[in-house]
């Protein structure tokens, strides 16, 4: 039988019929911790950031991994220890950060909902920036660090209507999406931002989508952004940080994505063309880092024949692998050990209580009861968005160093399910 062709590099690859992801068996790890099991290769992360690195090489530049793509604490761990700085979105993600090991002052805070809270807890764990999306956070952030005797490092959100051609629900640059300051107003966010006695302006962000599969949108984007910079610096108001966020697609059903280091060779050449190559550049990769670096595992519990389909129904579900039902997203599924049974065309799908349970519809597959398939491409905005529907507990994941596999997370009983919660 002839493998199809793998997504994930050269981490994953068979030997003989046996799936491995580095130097370790995948089917050994189904046995030893059950599944549904996420399996992570740290090789594969560090190389997904080498590209980064590369192609910010000899720049002032900081790379900040935006963890809600996946927040396991031992993958922050991994780039922190690789130097990343973190992009975060809530009080929640800060406090992982921390007990990761990662640097405050390389945290960075997005999100249009920040609360007064949060902002207290990022500004006394001493954040690097805040990046503000809207007028009123500008007014209540300056109140916060004033009650604090602080002031806030903060770059505007820009808005600059550009097209990312990627699911309407992770387009993030439209004027019709919530993110950000619409260009139109951004000099004038600036003006209002530099007369707060509690906020110190320290540069400009702009974040347009994710997936994003096309060089051109990140283009326009820069072309828009570096407009706004020439407008804020020419009213007075000095910029050290460009902050162009993240976005680079993967590949998950033959998507042809630029390589981070030829992306960034050629934003760099716009970016220089501009004179604006001096200035500090930040950016927010997550997916590109850790998409392709996963598996899922999960058993096959029964082939059910049908009139019109057939049904491969696994132990994993929507509440591990939300992205199917969320997005009608793709995830290739392989079998973790090829056998010679004959082939099945069917939709396989979890036991969750809901049509919408899918994970893949109309594959082609060689697969019995017992035997554990391989959905690959979930490093992320999988575990991140994982739930406990159905009173289904987290699945357990693993983290892959070569040779060595060590458990990261424990899976969930039905206890720890519930174990927050109080009878009357």
């Amino acid at each position: 039988m002839n493998s199809p062709a793998l997504p994930m590099g050269s981490q994953l690859q068979r030997s003989g019929p046996e799936l491995h992801l580095e130097q370790v068996s995948l089917s050994q790890m189904a046995r030893e911790h059950g599944t549904p099991l996420f399996v992570y290769s740290k090789a594969a992360m560090l190389q997904a950031l080498a590209a980064y690195q590369r192609g910010l090489s000899g720049r002032r530049s900081r790379i900040h991994y935006a963890m809600k793509a996946n927040s396991s604490l031992a993958i922050l761990q991994v780039f922190a220890q690789a130097g990343c700085g973190f992009d975060i979105v809530s009080g929640g993600e800060l406090t992982r950060v921390l007990a990761a090991g990662g640097e405050p002052g390389k945290v960075i805070f997005s999100g249009v909902g920040k609360t007064r809270a949060e902002m207290r807890q990022a500004l006394k764990a001493g954040i690097g920036c805040f990046n503000v999306e809207s007028l009123p956070e500008l007014a209540v952030l300056n109140e916060v660090a004033l009650e604090l005797g602080t002031t806030a490092p903060i770059s505007i959100r820009v808005n600059p209507n550009v097209d990312a051609k990627t699911h309407p629900y992770i387009s993030t640059g439209l004027k019709g999406n919530k993110f950000g300051v619409a260009h139109e107003v951004t000099v004038q966010a600036y003006q209002q931002a530099a007369e707060m006695p509690g906020l110190r302006v320290v540069g400009i962000d702009c974040h347009i989508g994710s997936q994003i599969t096309d060089i051109g949108p990140y283009l326009d984007a820069m072309d828009r952004m570096l407009d706004m910079v020439e407008a804020i610096e020419a009213a007075g108001i000095p910029l050290d940080h460009l902050d162009f966020g993240g976005g680079l697609g993967i590949d998950y059903q033959g998507e042809r994505p630029p390589q981070a280091d030829a992306l960034w060779a050629q934003l760099l050449d716009r970016l220089d063309a501009r004179g604006q190559g001096q200035k500090m550049l930040m950016i927010e990769p997550g997916r590109s880092l850790v998409g392709n670096a996963g598996v899922c595992l999960t058993e096959v519990l029964y082939i059910k024949p049908g009139e019109q389909k057939n049904f491969c129904i696994v132990d994993a579900a929507m509440n591990d692998l939300p992205r199917p039902a969320m997005y009608e997203a793709y995830h290739q599924i392989v079998p973790v050990h090829e056998r010679a049974t004959p082939v099945l065309t069917c939709d396989v799908v979890g036991p969750v209580c809901e049509s919408g349970d899918w994970l893949g519809r109309d594959r082609s597959l060689s697969a019995v009861a017992g035997d554990v398939l391989a959905v690959l491409s979930t490093g992320a905005y999988c575990m991140s968005m994982a739930s406990n529907y159905n009173t289904r507990g987290r699945a357990a994941e693993v983290l892959v160093d070569g040779s060595q596999a060590h458990l990261i997370r424990e899976r969930e009983s039905a206890f720890d399910t519930f174990a927050l919660e109080r009878l009357l």
